[in-house]
């Protein structure tokens, strides 16, 4: 997925055991839920939800607030609507647990895919901070 997005490999592989360690922390606490699809026996699409505790709104009082991100299906199978399927599963998910604002960084891909299950562009803005 990363090396698709024109990541180097070798950044890809320095951070994949951490990510494996942080996807089964999140799994085994119910931080972090993902849903795959699969044909053949091989992952061919998945998508993953984290569940952010914030304080309540005006805008919303349920505390709970999601993350969607790693939405990924393999070259093969695009343009089938496995992102929409993934969507949905994971939006259907986020019903069930009341949530209300779920929010999602989009590539370019996938942005149309996104507003036609209604996401908006909003103000976010980010800083990457040096790390030691």
């Amino acid at each position: 997925m990363y090396t698709d997005m024109g990541s180097a490999l070798e950044r890809v592989q320095a951070a994949s055991a951490d990510s494996l360690k942080w996807l089964r922390c999140g799994l085994e606490s119910g931080a972090y839920s993902g849903v795959l699809i699969e044909t053949g026996g091989w992952v061919v699409a998945g998508a993953g939800v984290i569940w952010q505790e914030f304080p309540p709104s005006p805008r919303s009082l349920v505390t709970t607030r999601a993350y969607i991100l790693n939405v990924y299906v393999a070259p093969p199978q695009r343009g089938q609507g496995l992102a929409r399927h993934l969507m949905q599963a994971l939006l259907a998910e986020c019903a069930v647990r009341n949530v209300s604002l779920i929010s999602l960084h989009a590539s370019d891909a996938g942005k149309s895919t996104y507003e036609k299950l209604g996401f908006t562009t909003t103000n976010e803005m980010r800083l990457i901070m040096e790390t030691l």
